[in-house]
């Protein structure tokens, strides 16, 4: 099952592209199915124009398309974490503070890895 639309995954700059992985599609689907629980997407697919990745030295892993930040808080972001780790989810940055509450996921085999980090 698919759980997540195109739009979502898009790039929000403007440009409106679309090219998130598919194969990160499918984990990140079959996440979404264990949790029982809609995960809000705050940032999918980003290009490098994307006014994030501008400020950036280096392009992040949302511009590979294997990257996604999910709006979620507290006790769902810790039944996230759990599921996402036995999903093996080799990337995770956690923000659980303040008004813009998310967990980032992402397969970016490029980069170290397995590794978790605070924003």
């Amino acid at each position: 099952m698919n759980y997540f639309s195109e739009d979502e995954l898009r790039c929000r700059c403007g440009c409106n592209i679309y090219r998130f992985d598919d194969d990160a599609l499918s984990i990140l689907n079959s996440i979404r199915h264990d949790c029982g629980f809609p995960l809000p997407v705050s940032s999918g697919y980003r290009c490098t124009q994307h006014p994030i990745e501008k400020r950036k030295s280096k392009p992040g892993a949302h511009t590979t398309g294997k990257a996604v930040d999910l709006a979620v808080d507290r006790g769902l972001a810790h039944t996230v974490l759990r599921v996402a780790f036995a999903h093996g989810v080799p990337r995770v940055g956690v923000n659980q503070k303040g008004d813009s509450r998310f967990i980032h996921l992402d397969w970016c085999n490029d980069r170290p890895g397995p590794t978790v980090w605070s924003y």
